[in-house]
């Protein structure tokens, strides 16, 4: 659904059987920190606004809020504003641009803050990589080894994005701790030039030529894969989801669901390519290509493209996956291929 801004759309998005992902991630986070009980204290709000995550995670959390049971971006920003007032070392959160942005609201730079990935929207760069990566960091700053800087807090308008129009905009600033290899970096929008569109129909030709008769591609968001669906001649959704086969649009705009459906004992690929400027192929942006999926269709039948000037900007010049199966991302760690030209592939790390 692109997003889950306002009331109604929670509730749709309960309503087609969304789980919260939440919840589980700041569990996992927080049972990294167990060996460090003896030095971290956990502030925060009643039930599932923080008690619950942290209790199960072996924690005897302080509440300072209680919160009602369906929580809005209100008690978000109430809840942040306390904490800051209780003078937290480090204000600890799960969610997506959507939720920094009330923080922000909220305290402004009073308080560092440190993002646990569980949004659709993650353009911002005061997240962790993954929820792992959130403890570590956690650690590391608390322990002193680890300087701040500001994060930038971006976001974009859904309404724009569910008509497929990517509207990305900066709201302000959050002090986060600072470790590149820990931390993703902001999105970034890949520039249009001339040069980069002959790179992008450069791939697409490629892609084209090796496409299987009868074989399921699941194309995801993009330019670069864009230009692959208008080589074949059908249409795609720039920041949706589609699949084609034989040439031909298949279903346009897809959830997980559907995939799951289509791809049933069916021959297929997924085609992706990083997101600018963060490097993820997987868990940013097109979450609909869920673990499930991934295993599904199988490792080996991943094509990934990007232009060499994408690749270039990329930084530490990795690639990311973040897929909420702990055991699938260690899976697609290592090497893979990525189609950067016409005939031409180069070599890049998966971490």
């Amino acid at each position: 659904m692109k997003g889950t801004d306002g009331i109604e759309t929670i509730e749709e998005a309960l309503r087609r059987g969304a789980i919260p992902i939440a919840p589980e991630r700041t569990i996992e986070t927080l049972k990294e920190l167990q060996s460090h009980q003896n030095l971290i204290e956990i502030y925060t709000c009643s039930g599932e606004m923080g008690e619950e995550e942290a209790k199960a995670a072996g924690f005897a959390p302080i509440v300072i809020l209680s919160t009602p049971q369906r929580t809005t971006a209100k008690h978000t920003r109430t809840a942040a504003r306390t904490l800051a007032e209780t003078k937290v070392d480090l204000l600890l959160f799960a969610g997506g641009d959507g939720t920094a942005r009330d923080i922000l609201d909220a305290i402004d730079s009073e308080v560092p803050v440190l993002g646990i990935p569980a949004g659709v929207k993650m353009h911002s760069s005061v997240f962790a990589t993954n929820p792992s990566t959130a403890a570590r960091t956690t650690t590391g700053y608390l322990a002193g080894e680890l300087p701040v800087e500001k994060g930038e807090v971006m976001d974009v308008d859904e309404k724009e994005f569910k008509a497929g129009r990517l509207s990305a905009k900066l709201y302000g600033y959050m002090t986060v701790p600072f470790e590149p290899t820990l931390m993703q970096s902001v999105k970034t929008a890949t520039l249009q030039t001339e040069n980069e569109v002959e790179q992008q129909f450069a791939v697409a030709k490629y892609v084209k030529e090796e496409t299987k008769k009868d074989e399921l591609y699941v194309l995801g968001p993009g330019t670069t894969v864009k230009a692959i669906a208008d080589e074949l001649g059908t249409e795609k959704t720039l920041l949706g989801v589609d699949v084609v086969c034989n040439g031909h649009l298949v279903a346009k705009d897809v959830d997980e669901q559907k995939l799951l459906e289509l791809i049933q004992n069916r021959p297929a690929k997924i085609v992706v390519t990083p997101i600018g400027g963060q490097a993820y192929i997987f868990g940013r942006g097109n979450q609909q290509i869920s673990h499930k999926v991934i295993k599904q269709v199988g490792k080996e039948n991943i094509v990934v493209v990007a232009t060499r000037n994408k690749l270039q900007k990329l930084p530490l010049k990795r690639l990311l996956v973040d897929t909420g199966d702990k055991d699938l991302d260690r899976q697609l760690r290592g090497y893979i291929r990525v189609i950067t030209d016409y005939h031409e592939e180069t070599v890049m790390k998966v971490e």
